[in-house]
């Protein structure tokens, strides 16, 4: 069984609790996740079984988009509403400042990770730091936050719900301290729903019930590729090259291409090499 999956995260779960229930339900241990959701948050989780683990990395480099609440004058060690409050103030921010500052805030910027996060330095992740009470220098990351809008604005409650669409490696609870900070204040995330992975939807992603139960659907890796990326069938001696990760001509001079055989059978995928516009290098061999 290879291929991928859709999932709706549910409350609660961890995403290392998806991939053990997708792990035992398709009797495999190659199963792999393109990026965490906290326990708290719900949504899309794109899950890669099979050979298909092999696109982990690419899948997880795409643009994602979620629906985020947040609650000003309130902050917490883990930046969103299940950590334990450190400050507290009183807000009195109006929709005109909303409408204001939202559009103010920058497209790419460096992003501080959060001290609760997988991220690791020196070889230990920051939660262990910040579980053992141990002081750590928090990395910055350069993210783009290509869209934010005001979805709903509920002034009494100092409670604002807006959509995102964010580059890789963005978190959404920092980009909310980032947001509290505009306007001189503080606040953390009351609530999250990722709503798309790339292409992937939520509204097409399966629930763990239909996984349980066996009702569920995977997407082949033909299928996945072929819209993401430029699909070239080749044969013969070009077939082979591929098949042995050989640099290869770019004469279309395509950053990326997805090569399969006369059958649609995957062959791999290969980027445009960096500093030359007319070599391939391979980026994933032998993906069937």
């Amino acid at each position: 069984m290879d291929g991928i999956i859709l999932v709706n995260k549910e409350k609660g779960m961890t995403s290392r609790d998806v991939v053990n229930i997708v792990s035992r339900v398709c009797h495999t241990k190659k199963v792999g996740h393109t990026g965490t959701l906290d326990p708290m948050a719900i949504g899309l989780l794109v899950i890669c079984i099979g050979k298909a683990t092999k696109l982990v990395e690419v899948l997880t480099s795409h643009q994602k988009e979620y629906i985020a609440s947040m609650i000003f004058g309130i902050k917490t060690d883990t930046k969103d509403i299940t950590g334990t409050i450190v400050e507290q103030r009183e807000s009195h921010i109006n929709r005109e400042q909303i409408k204001q500052v939202i559009s103010d805030i920058p497209t790419t910027y460096q992003q501080e990770v959060p001290v609760y996060s997988a991220v690791k330095i020196n070889g230990k992740k920051l939660y262990e730091y910040a579980r053992r009470g141990e002081e750590v220098t928090l990395p910055k990351r350069e993210v783009t936050i290509e869209t934010l809008q005001v979805i709903d604005w509920q002034e009494q409650e100092q409670k604002l719900t807006f959509l995102t669409r964010v580059s890789k490696g963005t978190y959404i609870r920092s980009l909310v301290e980032d947001i509290a900070t505009h306007f001189h204040t503080i606040g953390t995330m009351t609530e999250l729903m990722r709503t798309k992975v790339g292409h992937f939807k939520l509204e097409d992603a399966n629930t763990i019930a239909q996984i349980k139960n066996n009702q569920f659907q995977i997407h082949s890796i033909y299928d996945v590729l072929h819209k993401m990326f430029e699909t070239r069938i080749i044969t013969g001696e070009l077939e082979k090259k591929v098949l042995n990760g050989a640099k290869i001509d770019n004469p279309e001079q395509l950053d990326i291409v997805f090569f399969i055989n006369q059958n649609k059978e995957p062959l791999a995928l290969y980027k445009k090499e960096k500093n030359s516009l007319k070599c391939y290098k391979m980026l994933k061999i032998g993906i069937e």
